[in-house]
């Protein structure tokens, strides 16, 4: 067991290299992953559940003991992103199904390695995990609704349909491991020692499967679409960076507000346009993921060397 303890904290370490590799092997041999495609939904439940597995009711109590802070990285998150993804998407004239998928990430909520990356980056770590967990809970209500509003004009969204999809891939999965680890503790604790492989293996998978699914498109729009992506995780990381600077927060708070604005859960973002738009609409998920696990690490080693001296 200590092996594969081992093994999974070095794969969860090296992830934006598994990430990489396995999206570059899908471009090249698309006929050896594209059936994993079928399987995207699971794969985001397997990783949500192990996030269940891992929350507990003192991760909620920020909410009551820093509720201001709570809510600048809540706000920050669905009011920043899905912004910054409208603009960019109107700034380069995007495609529809590029556009929605755009969107898709931006509307989505903060992803869990933000609270690795807060922790590597020496911020507020208990910060990065409570507005984590509020965003990912108010998922089926916000998300769709920002979807609604931002990508209407490009195809019709049923907000509905979309909220069951959430509710199916997120919040069923996080009560189920929420349930398993109170009742089944000792067994769940062993658990979690090792899912960070599992997530890693899913991610990959997921990133991946889209990847393979979409490798003609993403030969003849990669670029762009890379482009785009870079500039709205980067943005993101600055813009959340300042506005927690707006609101008058230390540095190690600033520090965790931006990675979280930065960090999309980019995998319900590719889960949701695969089930409700299109295989090209879930592109820009992919390369996020691929992108916000190289990025991170190395906003992560700046941070970690900033004191407080810095504004």
């Amino acid at each position: 067991m200590k092996v594969l303890e081992r093994f999974s904290q070095f794969v969860s370490n090296t992830f934006a290299i598994w990430v990489l590799l396995f999206a570059v092997l899908a471009f090249f041999i698309p006929s050896g992953f594209s059936w994993i495609g079928a399987y995207i939904t699971t794969l985001l439940g397997i990783v949500m559940f192990g996030m269940g597995l891992t929350i507990t009711v003192a991760d909620f109590k920020e909410v009551l003991t820093r509720p201001k802070d709570v809510a600048v990285g809540v706000v920050g998150q669905f009011l920043i992103m899905p912004t910054l993804a409208f603009l960019l998407v109107k700034l380069f004239n995007l495609q529809p199904e590029i556009a929605i998928g755009v969107i898709l990430v931006g509307c989505c909520p903060g992803g869990t390695s933000s609270n690795v990356m807060t922790f590597l980056a020496k911020g507020d770590v208990a910060l990065s995990v409570t507005v984590t967990s509020i965003t990912t809970l108010l998922a089926p209500i916000i998300t769709p609704g920002l979807i609604y509003l931002f990508a209407s004009e490009y195809i019709d969204v049923a907000p509905s349909a979309l909220f069951m999809s959430i509710v199916k891939v997120i919040i069923i999965p996080i009560a189920l491991g929420f349930i398993v680890q109170k009742f089944f503790n000792k067994q769940a604790k062993a658990s979690v020692k090792v899912m960070p492989l599992v997530s890693v293996v899913a991610i990959v998978a997921i990133v991946a499967a889209v990847v393979a699914g979409n490798q003609q498109k993403i030969a003849e729009t990669g670029l762009i679409i890379f482009t785009v992506v870079v500039l709205h995780n980067c943005l993101g990381y600055l813009i959340g960076y300042l506005f927690g600077k707006i609101f008058g927060m230390n540095l190690a708070k600033k520090k965790a507000i931006a990675i979280e604005v930065g960090m999309q859960n980019s995998g319900l973002g590719a889960s949701l346009a695969v089930a409700h738009f299109s295989p090209l609409a879930a592109v820009p998920s992919a390369i996020f993921s691929v992108w916000h696990n190289i990025s991170g690490p190395i906003l992560a080693t700046i941070f970690s060397r900033m004191n407080d001296k810095v504004k």
